[in-house]
């Protein structure tokens, strides 16, 4: 009885390692490739089952620090026309505010 119970919590554990590690390293892709694995896994084991958001924030953490410069970017306009704003064409002028998020 006590080998039976051994051998399935070592099963179980060796499950959650191969979920983790899965989760984690689909967290360190691209958020096109994360979102293609996470078609397959069942969201409430992944953000119930493991400690997903900190993963999350580890996985995105990035290496910027305090005080040092935002890598630069070009995205389109909000008039979603040919227009583009790059942010190092705000450098030195005055202060920029990033806000990410929808509000519909």
């Amino acid at each position: 009885m006590k080998k039976w119970l051994l051998r399935s919590v070592a099963l179980l554990v060796g499950l959650y390692a191969v979920l983790f590690a899965t989760v984690l390293t689909a967290m360190m892709r691209p958020p096109e490739q994360f979102g293609l694995a996470m078609r397959y896994l069942p969201a409430p084991l992944v953000w119930g089952g493991l400690p997903a958001p900190r993963m999350w924030l580890w996985a995105r953490g990035g290496t910027l620090s305090e005080g040092e410069p935002a890598p630069d970017f070009t995205l389109p306009k909000l008039n979603n026309k040919e227009e583009q704003v790059t942010l190092s064409s705000h450098r030195g002028q005055r202060p920029v505010v990033l806000v990410f998020g929808s509000y519909t």
